[in-house]
């Protein structure tokens, strides 16, 4: 896989140093109250694993599938919603995480979706944030890092479902997608 790799943008260290940092953060933010933490898979496995871990509070954790991007590396405009919620999320306060916040479709789609059931509160994290790529204006609560507008995977970000597995994130070289 590293033949594909052009440059590691954010190291294994970088990012286990920064998510312990967010943790740290929507503890201080949400302890005692009643979380839910919404993760949009497949890409954030890792991460919100990771980022519950650093949580020193309890929480819940639900799974969502929704995806703008099929196996291309531009969004679609359209979010398709495979795998939702089983909780009732009226009166709790909900997290929403995601792996990276490009365009912001499929974040906004997914917030508007949640707010409908009335949770106590919504806030978003990303772990990786292209600002360059916002088609709607929408900014996530939280962000592990801006990153610049070029394609990564690793950590949980993949192209075509490869490169998950990568401990690190990293810029695809445009030859392995071309």
């Amino acid at each position: 896989m590293m033949e594909n790799i052009k440059k590691v943008l954010l190291t294994e260290e970088q990012i286990a140093a920064r998510v312990k940092e967010l943790g740290a953060e929507l503890t201080k933010e949400y302890k005692g109250k009643d979380v839910v933490v919404v993760a949009l898979l497949k890409g954030c496995a890792w991460f919100v694993a990771d980022l519950t871990r650093a949580m020193d509070m309890p929480l819940r954790v639900e799974f969502m599938v929704a995806s703008s991007y099929g196996d291309g590396t531009t969004t679609s405009g359209n979010v398709k919603v495979k795998l939702d919620v089983d909780q009732n999320l009226e009166g709790k306060h909900v997290i929403l995480v995601d792996d990276i916040i490009d365009s912001g479709v499929t974040f906004a789609a997914i917030s508007a979706m949640l707010k409908e059931r009335k949770p106590a509160s919504l806030k978003t994290v990303a772990l990786c944030d292209k600002v360059e790529r916002r088609v709607n204006g929408l900014d996530a609560d939280y962000v592990g890092f801006v990153i610049p507008d070029e394609f990564v995977v690793g950590y949980g970000l993949d192209y075509a479902q490869d490169y998950r597995n990568l401990p690190f994130i990293g810029v695809l070289d445009p030859k392995a997608y071309a």
